[in-house]
């Protein structure tokens, strides 16, 4: 055998080397998980944590986790330490009040928790590196567990989940007690989304408005830099090329709504008009399969997201409130909802799979669930 083909063999080997191992990162990790069941507390504690980082864009994989804090990291390293506490916070409470074991270990106790401490850190007027703030952050993420547990028995009967109802609860309670003037605690006041009658500038920047697209899916983390997004962006991908696909496509039909209703110029630019819509899509996408009725049930979804958050924003900010995720959280429940016939049989009950491995026919879907009810 000649060098040439031997360097051929292993340059082929070692892109299967890696092409396995990047396939082993993929999905939900459910190898990982199983395997994780046998290590001390404190490594199932991480993994917890991971998916719980993830689960904020409702993934679940460690490392989609890794990679998103890593991104939060180069965004802003105090908006991770704040994260990250309010992560912590609020799964060690569900761990010591003693709530379900399978849930807290897929993070679901813990994205609500690490949302309002991003979103406390972003809206505080202390300034980066203010210590202060870790208390009220941890006691936030603590409190969205009560909130979650409260809400379960509630919305379980309709079989809807508790998403992200409180974080947005707590985050609302929060900057309504502290308010803009608090000694300790002040907060900025949030801006509405419509644009000021004083703004007759109708001239688009394309290039911003495109880069107004990618940040729509990295504000979902109160993240507005465009390197640290596309991690995240490739975070998603990594869980699910499905998903990342809605959730780039769910930023661009919130973008659009803006664009009709002529918000802000800078929040199309920053992405703040993108995140709902992309929240919406991606819900619908994970809580149905795949069909040409289900993209168009997305689609709707990510429409009313976008335009609900300009409501609510307008609205709320008379108040110095941001509208935060609500219109996303509301129009996603709606929809739920629906009781449709043509919709409620591709309804998939499991929670947080990725959408590839529901890629089937509907009557497939429908054999697959008589089998596993008989059973």
């Amino acid at each position: 055998m000649s060098p040439e083909e031997k360097s051929s063999q292993r340059s082929e080997g070692l892109r299967q080397r890696l092409l396995h191992k990047l396939l082993y990162c993929t999905g939900d990790m459910q190898h990982l998980h199983t395997l994780m069941q046998d290590q001390p507390l404190s490594v199932q504690l991480l993994e917890w944590s991971l998916r719980g980082v993830s689960g904020v864009i409702m993934l679940d994989n460690p490392v989609s986790g890794a990679l998103i804090l890593i991104a939060l990291t180069l965004s802003s390293p105090w908006q991770a330490v704040l994260g990250s506490v309010g992560l912590f916070a609020s799964t060690v409470t569900a761990i010591i009040i003693g709530y379900k074991r399978a849930e807290m270990s897929r993070g679901q106790y813990g994205y609500n928790g690490m949302l309002v401490a991003l979103l406390i850190g972003v809206f505080s007027a202390a300034g980066d590196w203010y210590w202060w703030l870790l208390l009220p952050a941890c006691l936030a993420g603590a409190t969205t567990t009560f909130v979650s547990s409260g809400l379960a028995p509630v919305l379980d009967r309709w079989d809807l989940p508790v998403s992200v109802f409180p974080f947005n609860t707590v985050l609302l309670l929060y900057l309504s007690c502290t308010g803009t003037n608090n000694p300790y605690y002040p907060n900025y006041p949030a801006q509405p989304l419509g644009a000021p009658l004083i703004n007759n500038n109708t001239q688009l920047h394309v290039p911003k408005l495109l880069k107004g697209v990618v940040l729509g899916v990295g504000q979902i983390y109160a993240c507005d830099v465009l390197g640290p997004t596309v991690l995240i962006l490739g975070a998603v991908l990594l869980f699910s090329p499905i998903m990342a696909l809605h959730a780039f496509l769910g930023s661009g039909i919130g973008t659009l709504a803006g664009l009709s209703v002529s918000v802000r110029r800078d929040a199309l630019y920053s992405g703040l008009t993108g995140f709902n819509g992309a929240l919406g899509y991606m819900a619908l996408g994970l809580l149905f399969t795949l069909n040409w009725r289900t993209h168009v049930f997305a689609i709707i979804c990510a429409f009313l997201s976008s335009y609900a958050d300009i409501a609510f924003s307008n609205v709320l900010a008379n108040m110095g409130l941001p509208a935060s995720s609500w219109a996303a959280t509301l129009t996603v429940t709606l929809m739920l909802l629906v009781t449709g016939r043509a919709l409620s049989s591709y309804r998939i009950q499991s929670r947080r799979n990725s959408p590839e491995q529901y890629l089937q026919t509907p009557s497939q879907w429908t054999e697959n669930n008589i089998s596993s009810n008989l059973v």
